[in-house]
């Protein structure tokens, strides 16, 4: 088992960002130390904004210069605002750092860690690679919310993603231990949990005591079913957990990540809209709206049929926050392939997304191709698609002042609402673990400000 080693500087959204980070990692079979000597990655997530934190960084990154001589193995990244804006300094004076992510490149960050990884090793072992059991693995974030892994690997064969090499094919953890470990994160205080799996929506179709074989692929990113789902057997799915975790008493508020638009269907949306402790929220990548794009990934749907997906989602959950990923500068991307994916994003009107410009990883079936598409013409159309994507979460943030939102609080004076949108507030007595409600006065970068309405402490009320 792996060690990670975690430091974080500057403000609260980087804490929770080391957080999710940390999450992802030990989803993945890390486990936390507080030793940097025993640690098989370092990461340090970096603040812009103060000063000391800078020096900070530059002083601690530095040290390590000579743990790398000795360990050359050891894999040191720097995340974060800091990260983004001295890249280039960064890797100039400290070339013993492995990798540099920015604040948009939070999720990619343990496919990335991965990736160096499977350079160093032969492709012959990666694909040798069983696991003779699913690992139990849970991490519990504050005590407010806490991750749980509910199914690892991929069936997925998108044409971009290492994760079927690196990760193997899907695997479910048995609902049975999944229920077990929330009933005990509910009996040590936790309010809140995110289930873990890098496609949730196919929870079920292969458990721990099955064939590890990937399944035969359809030749659209669908993957054929087993004899079990041939024969009609009645199985667990990921609607039937989210049922059996809503039970749980303690538990206030269930999220999950992330689905696949392939497998994202209306037993699910249904499943949002009547289960009260499932939040309004639904990370759904789209990748591209340009379907001749979305055929090269291996997608498996087209941009009408996310759309219809979409519109069917906010016809039985109004209130929904919809967030997504997108690559721009896939191989082969044309300007009309980019203004496709323009108005997409134009229409769906995503809360939030993360935009990533492409970059081939090794296995992946695109990284076999040229990449052809020139670095200044992915910046344009990242900043593009970026300046697009914050003008719209600006409107939305927007019309929540004057509402009243109920606010899981995270820390004093913090906390998130329902469709997960930051918000920071005025109160005395307000404890972490409380849900409260409120009121709306403005917005300030992606946050909402308010104040706690007197009185108005809530449990589990929808808002």
């Amino acid at each position: 088992m792996k060690k990670l080693f975690v430091e974080t500087y500057g403000c609260q959204m980087n804490v929770r960002d080391s957080e999710e980070v940390t999450g992802l990692l030990l989803e993945r079979g890390y486990a936390l130390t507080e030793s940097q000597a025993e640690a098989d990655v370092i990461l340090f997530n970096t603040c812009a904004v103060r000063e000391h934190a800078e020096h900070r960084v530059w002083s601690n990154v530095g040290a390590l210069r000579q743990m790398k001589r000795e360990r050359p193995e050891l894999i040191i990244g720097v995340m974060g605002c800091m990260a983004k804006s001295q890249r280039e300094t960064i890797f100039k004076r400290m070339p013993h750092v492995d990798f540099i992510s920015g604040p948009a490149q939070l999720y990619e960050v343990p496919e990335l860690i991965e990736t160096i990884y499977e350079e160093r090793k032969p492709m012959a072992a990666i694909q040798d690679k069983r696991r003779a059991e699913f690992q139990n693995i849970s991490y519990h974030a504050s005590g407010v919310s806490a991750l749980v892994t509910v199914m690892e690997g991929c069936d997925k064969v998108c044409s971009y993603c290492v994760v079927p090499y690196t990760r193997g094919p899907e695997v479910s953890r048995p609902a049975d231990e999944v229920i077990g470990e929330v009933e005990r994160l509910a009996g040590q205080g936790y309010r809140e949990v995110m289930l873990l799996g890098q496609n949730v929506n196919s929870y079920g179709r292969r458990w721990p005591s099955e064939p590890l074989g990937v399944r035969p692929s359809t030749g659209s990113g669908r993957t054929e079913p087993n004899e079990s789902e041939k024969t009609g057997g009645s199985r667990m799915n990921f609607s039937n957990l989210l049922k059996r975790v809503n039970a749980v008493k303690g538990i206030e508020r269930i999220r999950f990540i992330t689905s696949h638009p392939w497998d994202a269907a209306e037993e699910l949306f249904a499943a949002m809209r009547d289960l009260p402790r499932v939040c309004e929220h639904l990370h759904l990548p789209v990748q591209s709206g340009s379907d001749k794009v979305l055929e090269r990934m291996r997608r498996g749907y087209t941009a009408q049929a996310y759309l219809e997906k979409l519109e069917l989602l906010r016809e039985l959950v109004p209130a929904v926050a919809v967030t997504t990923d997108v690559i721009v500068g896939f191989p082969g991307e044309t300007e009309e392939d980019f203004e496709s994916t323009v108005r997409l994003v134009e229409e769906a009107q995503f809360d939030s997304a993360f935009i990533f410009s492409y970059s081939p990883r090794p296995f992946a079936a695109a990284s076999r191709w040229v990449d052809d598409v020139p670095q200044e013409v992915k910046g344009r159309r990242l900043q593009t698609l970026l300046k697009l994507q914050e003008g719209i979460a600006r409107s939305k943030d927007e019309t929540f002042t004057g509402q009243e939102v109920e606010v899981l609080v995270e820390e004093p004076g913090a906390g998130r609402t329902r469709t997960n949108r930051k918000v920071y507030f005025e109160a005395e007595g307000v404890k972490p673990g409380e849900l409260v409600k409120v009121r709306v006065e403005g917005v300030r970068g992606h946050s909402l400000m308010g104040k706690v309405m007197p009185c108005l402490k809530t449990v589990g009320v929808r808002s």
